[in-house]
């Protein structure tokens, strides 16, 4: 792991597909939504009925996790410079532009102010695009990888993270009608029975036509905003350009290829095709789930005196490490250099990690 982006790099898939939801998934109905009072099994079995979907939109991101907002590159090294990017992900508004051709070839196009970012699935094949950096990166997936692998953050994506973490630790709400990009859609609501998780609830909007995922919002206990929103402000239905899934990188760029999870990954991390962690060593159950990853992971004494001042800004001092607590998820960096991460207060890390 690159030690100035430890943060983002565990809290974003702990905000968004943590232990979510209830067991019906099982039993669901493998047929579209059908009638005007659908249940919730019918709704999150069409979801599964839009793996092949073709279309294209604008995506929106807000998150409001209790972290602060820091200006894109701030500071003078590029370890701070990259740690605060990464962190702008997860702290301030995103809109993308998203390219859907089935399950297998999909481009996501973030564009910031003088500069763009792209991520272009082709089958195996992965590319990322960054123009300020004029840098390429190529990655070739597994055979069995599905679209949650490629680091991509669609809507889709997450609903199905949610719905395949349902357990019994969770209220699943009967179905409400909405819109969302102009679309009818479905809402339901999860609900998580654990008084110790930070997470209100998981509330997904499903297109009531296509079974699509149209938008998730996760909100945090006491939080009147949502903590995190993913969804369409439009959406058209229909196969994108074929050209739109095929890349080259520009003459002159820095071109970088490596494996699924980067080279500098350690051995002990890499990771199956089912997505678990060989490293990673979670505890607890449901909503509570604590995540694990073993001693080495994070060297804060090797940070520039930059890093250093960024990573004391974000967190704070608890027995036998630092930790940061945000609206929705913990993240605890031990003395070993272990990480732990969870929906759950820093006090639950502590004592995993004991």
């Amino acid at each position: 792991m690159k030690k100035s982006a430890w943060l983002p790099a565990v809290i974003a898939p702990v905000v968004v597909a943590g232990a979510v939801a209830a067991p019906m998934i099982a039993n669901a109905a493998s047929t579209p939504i059908a009638g005007s009072d659908p249940s919730a099994a019918d709704v999150i079995a069409s979801v599964a009925q839009s793996s092949d979907a073709q279309y294209s939109g604008k995506v929106e991101q807000t998150s409001d996790l209790g972290l602060p907002e820091l200006p894109s590159g701030s500071g003078g090294s590029s370890l701070q410079g990259d740690a605060s990017d990464a962190l702008s992900m997860l702290t301030t508004s995103h809109t993308a532009r998203l390219y859907v051709d089935g399950a297998d070839k999909q481009r996501v196009q973030v564009t910031t102010q003088l500069a763009e970012q792209d991520l272009v699935r082709n089958g195996s094949d992965v590319w990322t695009w960054d123009s300020k950096q004029r840098e390429a990166t190529h990655v070739t997936l597994p055979a069995k990888a599905s679209t949650q692998q490629d680091g991509t953050a669609t809507p889709a994506d997450l609903a199905r993270r949610a719905i395949d973490a349902i357990t019994p630790s969770t209220t699943v709400s009967k179905p409400t009608s909405t819109s969302v990009a102009g679309h009818d859609a479905w809402s339901i609501t999860l609900s998580p029975k654990s008084s110790d998780t930070l997470v209100g609830s998981v509330q997904l909007a499903v297109d009531q036509q296509t079974g699509l995922p149209l938008r998730v919002t996760v909100a945090a206990k006491g939080q009147s905003t949502p903590a995190f929103q993913v969804g369409f402000t439009s959406l058209d239905y229909g196969a994108p350009a074929a050209r739109l899934f095929d890349f080259t990188p520009p003459s002159g760029a820095d071109v970088h290829t490596k494996d699924l999870f980067g080279t500098a990954r350690g051995a002990g991390d890499h990771r199956g095709h089912d997505g678990a962690g060989a490293g990673v060593v979670t505890t607890g159950s449901g909503w509570d789930t604590v995540a694990e990853l073993p001693a080495g992971t994070v060297d804060t004494s090797s940070l520039g005196a930059d890093a250093d001042g960024l990573l004391d800004q974000l967190t704070r001092p608890v027995d036998g490490g630092r930790a940061v607590q945000t609206s929705l998820v913990s993240v605890y960096l031990t003395a070993d250099g272990r990480v732990l991460a969870g929906a759950v207060p820093v006090s639950a890390l502590v004592a995993a990690a004991k």
